[in-house]
């Protein structure tokens, strides 16, 4: 992607599937080792910040991830959360 910092989305703002397309293109960038120095430290700074982004937002997906609690005859009788740790 090819935009400065002025014309880049918000971070906060991004869906998780926004977030990781950017990140998978800044990885993809700094891979190929033809960007230059200032420029790669600015977008691995962002990368990161986009990591961090996907992280939260996975997160809060997982904690509204629930499992159907059964009774003895197999019957629904709540939920609880997915992981009890």
């Amino acid at each position: 992607m090819n935009t400065t910092p002025e014309t880049r989305p918000d971070i906060a703002t991004l869906s998780f599937e926004q977030a990781l397309a950017e990140l998978e293109r800044i990885v993809s960038d700094l891979e190929r080792g033809d960007v230059p120095l200032d420029r790669s430290i600015e977008i691995y700074e962002r990368g990161e910040a986009l990591k961090k982004h996907c992280e939260k937002l996975l997160k809060a997906a997982e904690d509204r991830i629930e499992k159907i609690r059964l009774d003895r005859n197999g019957q629904p009788v709540g939920t609880e959360p997915l992981d009890e740790n």
